[in-house]
């Protein structure tokens, strides 16, 4: 089982692209108004490249058919017991250990942990790795609609004119984009998390593989996650701080400032190197990923290793 906790942030740039929107199809925000992405948007990637890698994902939309009465057959999503059948090739749930098991086998809950309720079989797993909210750091961010052109016709009764007869052109949707934001995520990676699942002997703990997986993921799967809301997002920062397993790190996001400059690179600055000082050498590690084409990242972190988020090389 790995030892040492892991502090740190995730960093999304979204241009003319929508991270996560709310039912409205806006960019999320607070009462307040401020832009801010879920951790399930951040999540959703990486389980998603997870599974196109062939990895075991239980927590993630899968579809099957269903025969309805009228005898037509419709595209469905699975309910949670029938992803853990597809997966796990078994519907017995009634032996909790051996469910534990399986589920420690799927990469996703090995991570994020599970709720998994079922009948006679009630399990809650806290994850070894939680998110906080991605808050956007760039202050003019704002949203932008396009009229899009569909090339059919609406042939709905809605769609009648005011003399009740059919549209005779094709109908208007709308895309909702920001034209720039910069969310940043904090994170923490707690492997103590799975202690007395250790001892229950369904699984071996999170261990350092499982932390790499997990690094190496998130340091790529929103710029490998290609939808159409998606296309102006990728990957733009990671901060991994690594301590001893005594250390009790805040929301490092917050130390964090984005700005940008017309024509020139961005600038994140990261300024929390008066308080990992005061850890010493409890401190074993601190990385920054980023990239050194579009931005500077200016920060008072000791003896930190500057990396390019893409090609992985160090940065001088």
């Amino acid at each position: 089982m790995m030892k040492q906790r892991v502090y740190g942030v995730m960093g999304i740039s979204s241009i003319m692209a929508n991270w996560n929107a709310d039912f409205s199809g806006y960019p999320k925000t607070t009462s307040k108004g401020d832009i801010f992405g879920s951790d399930k948007a951040f999540k959703y990637p990486m389980k998603k490249m997870w599974d196109e890698n062939g990895e075991k994902v239980l927590y993630i939309k899968s579809m099957t058919t269903s025969d309805d009465k009228k005898g037509s057959v419709n595209l469905v999503p699975r309910t949670l017991l029938e992803r853990y059948i597809q997966l796990f090739g078994t519907e017995d749930v009634k032996d909790a250990k051996k469910v534990l098991t399986n589920l420690f086998s799927a990469v996703d809950v090995k991570n994020f942990g599970a709720t998994f309720a079922e009948k006679g079989c009630n399990i809650s797993i806290t994850g070894a790795v939680q998110f906080g909210q991605g808050f956007n750091k760039y202050a003019d961010s704002m949203p932008q609609e396009q009229q899009i052109l569909s090339p059919f016709r609406d042939a709905t009764a809605a769609s009648k004119n005011k003399e009740g007869e059919e549209a005779k052109n094709s109908s208007l949707g709308t895309k909702i984009v920001s034209d720039e934001a910069h969310y940043f995520y904090p994170f923490s990676v707690n492997p103590k998390a799975y202690k007395e699942y250790v001892d229950l002997g369904v699984t071996q703990g999170y261990t350092q593989e499982d932390y790499q997986k997990f690094k190496e993921t998130a340091l790529c799967a929103a710029t490998s996650f290609a939808t159409n809301a998606k296309a102006g997002c990728e990957n733009e920062f990671g901060l991994f701080v690594e301590t001893q397993e005594d250390v009790y790190l805040p929301n490092l996001a917050e130390s964090i400032s984005f700005e940008h400059q017309d024509k020139e690179k961005n600038i994140i600055r990261v300024k929390c190197g008066e308080l990992l000082r005061e850890f010493g050498d409890k401190i074993e590690n601190a990385e920054i990923y980023y990239n050194p084409y579009t931005t500077i990242v200016e920060t008072d972190i000791p003896n930190v290793k500057l990396y390019h988020i893409f090609t992985r090389k160090q940065c001088e």
